[in-house]
């Protein structure tokens, strides 16, 4: 029984001698030192750095990521008793929260986890021009910050569902994106995610296609869009300034002798609560093309709510296909130096205090031929100053073009003076009306040959624009169209 007890005494202290060396000679676990909170743009891949401890030598790393993906892009060697785990994380399209959680493991099999908080955003801030050639990207917005020039020979590709924000300013401090000759822009959105032009104002996040907070008639909060190009202009001189640019920014000049000139692609693209002023009577308009080459390709366009033109046109020979002008403050499409090309299905929804169209003619000598407008719609609201306002030398051709709406003293300016001295080349033809009992077509349409008007019960016209085209704009899908009954 002794020796029992002997035995059981022994096998106790060796025990107790074992655990007290394995104590000893068994370093800690893994520590980890996770990095302060970061901000990372959707989208974009950025890594995460976690420096680590191992004093039993380092075996490997797990990771689980929540709002992206990640990969272990770098880690300690085998064996190593510190380092670095980089985790390069990339996020997902969507802004808020995210994390990576890392569990290290030493060649003991002890481990430790810590995670790294991040914050995704989608918001990029432009505060210089644009030197090389550059991508915004889908899902993000895209802050001006001032006058941002895409300069020559370089190109600003835009993807779908781009938003862009104008910062307030007027003068010389008005914001917008400017694309000088030579340059070029690929603003290639599409009807499930137009490219939207704004202001800061406006709440609006990729994905939306209406303003959450702003109202469609509220204007002038930032510049707008300017492309200019090399195509011909009939003005004081071959190359002059744009308006709304200062002189002193060279940026600004346009004009040129190839037509053909290459300004890039805007299509699906939305403007919105533009025309900053930049002197008396001076705004930018919602979309200024200067001098801009028929290789430029524009076509799905809204300007709503500037304080200017909705789309002003510089000479140049560029067509325009599907646009639509709600709310301009001025002219909803206005015509200057000897403009060459063609507008084809448009809608011109209520102009405050300007005209549907502002027609004019070269000032210089070069002729270019006719430009022209067909298959439109013009609902003319209860504040617009005239329908069409021609001058004395405009040269145009209008066609196929329906007009309602009209409840005030709404009329046609000055065509009889246009048709005397451009009889050979300007001409209307299938206008149709829609009008009000107490309103005198001789009147409304004073000038305009009988012939070429024909009246039609609301909304029964055979004539106009295509609206199946349009049902990607805020206009639409606000319900704007519907109530004027479109």
């Amino acid at each position: 029984m002794k020796k029992f007890l002997s035995m059981i005494a022994i096998v106790s202290v060796l025990a107790f001698t074992l655990a007290c060396n394995d104590d000893e000679t068994t370093p800690d676990g893994p520590s980890i030192t996770a990095p302060e909170a970061a901000d990372v743009l959707v989208g974009e891949s950025t890594d995460i750095t976690f420096n680590v401890t191992i004093p039993g030598g380092y075996k490997s790393t797990e990771i689980v990521v929540e709002g992206g993906t990640g990969v272990v892009a770098s880690e300690p060697a085998a064996g190593a008793t510190s380092g670095d785990v980089v985790v390069t994380f990339t996020s997902d399209a969507v802004a808020g929260d995210a994390s990576i959680e890392i569990t290290v493991t030493d060649n003991n099999n002890k481990v430790n986890t810590e995670i790294a908080s991040l914050s995704k955003g989608n918001q990029v801030t432009v505060t210089a021009n644009i030197t090389t050639n550059t991508t915004w990207k889908t899902g993000r917005v895209y802050v001006l910050a001032s006058r941002i020039t895409v300069v020559s020979g370089v190109t600003l590709t835009v993807e779908p569902g781009v938003i862009i924000k104008g910062q307030a300013g007027t003068g010389s401090n008005a914001t917008a994106l400017l694309i000088a000759r030579g340059g070029k822009i690929m603003a290639e959105g599409t009807a499930a995610a137009p490219i939207i032009f704004t202001t800061v104002a406006d709440e609006i996040e990729p994905g939306m296609i209406k303003s959450p907070n702003l109202d469609p008639t509220l204007n002038g909060l930032w510049g707008g869009l300017i492309v200019l190009g090399k195509a011909p202009i009939s003005a004081s001189a071959n190359e002059i300034q744009i308006e709304g640019i200062p002189t002193s920014d060279s940026n600004g000049l346009y004009g040129g002798s190839d037509a053909a000139d290459n300004s890039g692609v805007i299509k699906y693209v939305s403007i919105r609560h533009g025309g900053s002023l930049i002197g008396s009577g001076n705004e930018i308009n919602g979309l200024t093309l200067g001098g801009v080459g028929s290789g430029t390709v524009i076509e799905n366009i809204e300007i709503v709510a500037n304080q200017d033109d909705g789309i002003e046109f510089f000479g140049g020979t560029v067509s325009v296909k599907n646009a639509l002008v709600w709310n301009s403050f001025d002219d909803a499409l206005d015509t200057d130096q000897a403009w060459n090309g063609t507008v084809d299905n448009f809608i011109i929804v209520a102009p405050n205090t300007g005209s549907g169209f502002e027609l004019d003619g070269p000032e210089g000598t070069l002729k270019q031929g006719d430009h022209i407008f067909k298959n439109g719609t013009v609902y003319a609201g209860a504040n617009i100053a005239d329908l069409i306002d021609f001058d004395a030398n405009s040269n145009v051709q209008m066609s196929n073009i329906y007009f309602y709406g009209i409840s005030n003293a709404t009329a046609v300016k000055e065509y009889a003076a246009m048709i005397a001295f451009a009889a050979s080349t300007s001409s209307v033809a299938s206008f149709q009306y829609t009008l009000p009992a107490d309103k005198d077509a001789a009147v409304v349409f004073a000038g305009i040959p009988a012939d070429k008007l024909t009246s039609v019960a609301l909304n029964a016209n055979t004539v106009g624009a295509d609206k199946t085209k349009f049902t990607w704009t805020w206009a639409s899908q606000s319900g704007a169209l519907t109530t004027i009954g479109l």
